[in-house]
């Protein structure tokens, strides 16, 4: 057993770090809001710290979970930051879905200061999380990520590295596009079909079995028929993941225009109130 600290207790943080303790690990937490900290470890026991740097000292794994660039920056850098107070040889594993750019730049500062580095993007949504059952793609060393995998196991159904830093985010860059271009295609079916009268349940019963199934089908054909957005990841946050996708294929040449296309669908949905809407809300769009 190890133990970690874990930054960030958001819906998929806070239950990732109530795993680890159920796995057995020694964990100490940090949140911007101590409340949300207070309440993970009244939830959960361990510990709570003020300071990335104070939840990291003495971990030998130092698990985050925030919400973009400048966000992991903040708890990794600085006076309190959590590279100042990590042990040398101790491993940071970055959750939080970010640009491979910064991913690179601190995966470099940590090995100049003699520790691990796995970037590690979960998919999944917050029932994932809450089951742990997350995918978790991973980029680091392969001395760092098979020290880091039995940890990361605490809420995953699938871990794999994907390649050296920077890999991890890449492959979740991969999964947000394909995200993308499908619910947009699942939203024009069932907008579709409602308009020309076809009951969605029958309809859903008789593709979902062929060619056209998928999770997206399976599990939100009925709420979004019902115009019921209150369900995993968020548009806001879909759009910040869009925006990573869109400037990491400028950086290497690639085309994605389905996935430029539907980030302005989910700007539209931005603009009609449902930011915090889940991304299966761009049927609403279509109505």
């Amino acid at each position: 057993m190890a133990h970690v600290a874990f930054l960030g207790l958001g819906v998929m943080g806070f239950p990732m770090a109530g795993h680890l303790t159920a796995a057995g690990h020694s964990v100490t937490v940090y949140n911007r809001s101590p409340a949300k900290a207070a309440a993970w470890v009244a939830q959960y026991g361990g510990t709570s710290a003020p300071t990335p740097r104070q939840a990291a000292e003495g971990a030998d794994f130092v698990m985050a979970c925030v919400g973009n660039d400048d966000d992991l920056r903040s708890v990794v850098q600085g006076d309190d930051g959590a590279f100042a107070g990590m042990k040398p040889g101790s491993v940071f594993v970055d959750h939080t879905t970010v640009s491979a750019r910064v991913t690179r730049e601190l995966a470099e500062i940590a090995r100049g200061a003699g520790l691990g580095w796995v970037d590690a993007p979960v998919s999944g949504g917050q029932a994932g999380a809450e089951n742990g059952v997350l995918s978790v793609m991973c980029g680091g060393s392969d001395a760092d990520y098979a020290r880091a995998e039995p940890v990361i196991a605490a809420y995953a159904r699938i871990c794999r590295r994907m390649g050296e830093p920077g890999a991890g985010q890449v492959a979740k860059m991969c999964n947000q596009i394909a995200i993308a271009g499908l619910v947009q295609a699942l939203s024009e079916s069932l907008a579709f079909a409602q308009k020309s009268g076809l009951d969605v349940g029958a309809l859903v019963e008789v593709i979902s079995q062929g060619a056209a199934g998928s999770w997206q089908m399976a599990n939100r054909h009925t709420t979004m028929a019902e115009d019921r957005f209150d369900f995993g990841f968020a548009v806001d946050w879909m759009r910040k993941d869009l925006g990573i996708c869109l400037d990491a294929a400028n950086e290497v040449g690639a085309s994605l225009p389905v996935t430029a296309l539907v980030d302005q669908f989910y700007k539209d949905v931005q603009r009609m109130g449902g930011g915090r809407w889940d991304t299966s809300s761009l049927i609403a769009r279509l109505r």
